[in-house]
């Protein structure tokens, strides 16, 4: 895994409510970084069945880590 090549960089905004769930998921999964934690939620996603498709025209801000209040 030392050889593993990272050539894209990805920048997120987070509010502070889905920074301090990320910060608990990988405190309490004694994860090393931040990255880690993410690339660990990405793995557990995409391997993760019964998600919907993006309806078209929805925008970036429609979709959060939180249950959105409605």
């Amino acid at each position: 895994m030392a050889d593993l090549e990272r050539a894209e960089r990805l920048q997120i905004m987070l509010s502070a409510e889905e920074l301090g769930a990320l910060e608990n998921f990988r405190f309490k999964n004694r994860m090393p970084s931040r990255a880690a934690a993410v690339r660990e939620l990405l793995r557990r996603g995409l391997a993760g069945e019964g998600f919907l498709q993006a309806e078209s025209g929805r925008k970036s801000q429609d979709f959060g880590v939180l249950d959105q209040p409605e």
